[in-house]
């Protein structure tokens, strides 16, 4: 078995690019994928339905996640309810905060007890989780996304909050907490280490996957032979 095939957090694939999303569908260890108004606005998706369910169409089998892009809590709930209605293997992205600052938690309360499975986002304390928490409803599957990468950005080690996360998630046996916005591969590793229920990738790491397990005296000579190579082309000379 490939090592990959033996991690115990799922993958999902943080992408809006259709090709990618197929290309990476198949693959046994990619259990689910994320997008955002970022990646689709890049990706040059101007109609936020179409792609959401031609996307769907290839992915009926793993989770999806597809975000609310108001600002305001009335219309986020309406955006809410919609992309639900999607699918059964749906979850609405909610940040924990709009601009302004102010709290979701109660929208978020409110979706879940309606059934709606929420992936509340932009996660970046312990407080925050500590605070969400008691918004979410047994019963009804929900992701809990912390930015770790984000917060390694500040030079913060994201493992103590990761870790402590794994153990108050446990109130809720529903609700998984997804290692985001992951810098490298080794994260898949750690967010295994920890406990972690799962842990979006872009398609840079995703790339990097067939890396697992090469033997790193071989890598140093390759390393080697593409520095030489440069030289050459350059031309250089002293």
């Amino acid at each position: 078995m490939n090592k990959i095939e033996k991690i115990q957090t799922k993958i999902l694939l943080d992408s809006a690019d259709e090709h990618n999303i197929i290309e990476a569908q198949d693959k046994p260890y990619i259990h689910g994928f994320t997008t955002n108004p970022t990646l689709m606005a890049a990706s040059g998706i101007t109609d936020y339905t179409k792609f959401a369910k031609e996307s769907l169409a290839k992915i009926n089998d793993k989770t999806i996640s597809f975000e609310v892009f108001s600002d305001e809590i009335d219309e986020m709930e309406k955006q809410a309810k919609i992309i639900s209605a999607w699918g059964d293997n749906v979850y609405v992205k909610i940040p924990i905060t709009n601009t302004k600052g102010k709290s979701l938690c109660k929208l978020i309360k409110s979706l879940t007890q309606q059934n709606i499975k929420v992936n509340i986002t932009a996660i970046l304390t312990l407080e925050q989780v500590e605070e969400i928490i008691g918004s979410l409803t047994v019963g009804v599957p929900s992701y809990v996304s912390i930015f770790a990468g984000r917060i390694a950005d500040t030079g913060i080690d994201p493992m103590p909050i990761m870790s402590q996360t794994v153990q108050l998630l446990k109130q809720n046996p529903d609700a998984e907490l997804i290692w985001a916005s992951s810098r490298e591969l080794l994260n898949i590793f750690q967010a295994d280490s920890i406990g972690c229920q799962a842990i979006t990738i872009t398609h840079s790491i995703y790339k990097k996957i067939s890396m697992i397990g090469y033997d790193l005296k071989e890598y140093s000579l390759d390393t080697v032979k593409m520095f030489y190579e440069s030289g050459k082309e350059a031309k250089f000379s002293l």
